[in-house]
This record gives C-alpha cells, structure tokens and sequence, in this order.
C-alpha cells in the first residue's frame, strides 16, 4: 500500500488518485457502495481528505454521495455511454485533422513514442489503459488547440469504464488487430498532414471503438428493460 506522503502534495489528492484509478479499472465495480470508514483505515488518513477527494470525483461523475454520506462508484448508463460516443465522434476527429495540420517535429516524435504499446487486453489494467490514453493524448496535443485539448481530456477517465465493458464484446484477436491498423493508419495519416484521411479513420475508429460496443450494449438492455404497451 503506498503512504500519502509518496509523490502527492496532500492526503486528499493521495485519496484521489487512488480512488479514481480503482473506479475506472472497476475495482470498484459500477454502483458499488464504497465503505468510507474501510477505505480511510486502508489509505493510513482521516475521513476528512478522503470527503474531499470524494467531492472531488463527484464533480467529474465518478463517484455518487447521497444525504446518508454514503458513496458508491457511479453507475454506467445507456444515456451517457450515447453522449460520450456522439461527443466523441464530433471532437476526436476534428482533434486528428488539426493535428495533420499543426503538427511538429516534437509533436510527431512523440506521437510515435505513444504509438509503441499493445492493444487493449481482455482484462485491462490501469497500465494498459493509460498507455492507451498516451496516444491519443498525444495526437490531441498535436492539434495545438487547449480547450479541444481539455474537454477531450475531460472525457477520457468516463469512457475507460465503458471502454473495459466493451472489451466483454470485442470479438477476439481480429478486432484487436484491427484497432491496431486503425492507430497505425491515424498516426500515418497525422504525420503525412493528410487532415480529410486523419479525420476519416479517426471518425471509424470511434464508431467501431470499445466505447461504441459498450453504449450499444446498454441500449440493448434498457430497451429490454422497458415495459411494454398494454392494448
């Protein structure tokens, strides 16, 4: 277990990272009520940081807190897994087509240092998932636009929890491969400056993403879930 003083500058930011990194690889399952009292004795800190760190995390829509105190890890839905695909499908391909045009020397080394990782395994850890995220990271950077930058940025820890339910879906090895094709022919298109083939690939790499096979997942079940019309 790692102390609160090892790299943070408070306990509550201790808390915090330590917290989100669980909910988002779903070590704390979707819905599952957190023991608050449990978590603090294990973290080696008083309720107080931990409350901030949960505030905290409420903010960003990880984490519920009720009138009770109690807190649970936010629950995945069919309403929000649909928002952040059709956000995404509107930003991350405009994110690639300024990124062809705006590119660097810099931006480009370090879009190929990213690129060396391996697809998403069937049981994703934090390590795979933020290897992940470098990349494409670092063709959002590449597109020299902060605020497109931030909000991107904004959506990544919410679609890794969908991501890790997509990979239940994802269809073996040969989608895995084709992931990877996709990434290699982004950061291709991205490097040559082709701005129409960046967005075009990066537009097909969300429609077939993990997040996408997740928000269709939920879909199917809340559509189950309804009742039907009486006649």
């Amino acid at each position: 277990m790692p102390r609160p003083e090892d790299g943070f500058l408070t306990k509550s930011e201790f808390a915090y990272s330590w917290l989100r990194d669980r909910i988002i690889s779903h070590e704390f399952p979707p819905g599952e009520i957190m023991n608050q009292t449990q978590i603090a004795k294990d973290l080696g800190i008083s309720t107080t940081p931990l409350r901030e760190a949960l505030r905290r995390l409420k903010s960003e829509g990880l984490v519920e807190l009720d009138a009770h105190r109690d807190a649970r890890a936010t629950a995945l839905s069919a309403e929000e897994a649909r928002d952040l695909m059709e956000t995404r499908l509107a930003l991350d391909p405009l994110a690639a087509a300024l990124a062809a045009e705006r590119r660097s020397k810099a931006d480009i080394a370090d879009m190929r240092a990213a690129a060396d990782f391996d697809a998403l395994p069937d049981r994703a850890a934090m390590p795979d998932l933020a290897a992940h995220r470098r990349f494409h990271r670092s063709i959002y950077r590449a597109s020299h636009n902060e605020i497109l930058i931030s909000t991107l940025d904004a959506l990544w820890d919410k679609a890794d929890r969908y991501r890790l339910m997509g990979l239940r879906d994802r269809g073996g090895s040969a989608k895995a491969d084709q992931t990877a094709e996709e990434h290699r022919l982004l950061l291709g298109a991205v490097i040559a400056g082709d701005a129409d083939e960046a967005s075009a690939v990066m537009t097909r790499h969300i429609r077939g993403s993990l997040g996408a096979k997740a928000a269709a997942r939920l879909a199917r079940a809340a559509a189950g879930s309804r009742p039907r019309d009486q006649h």
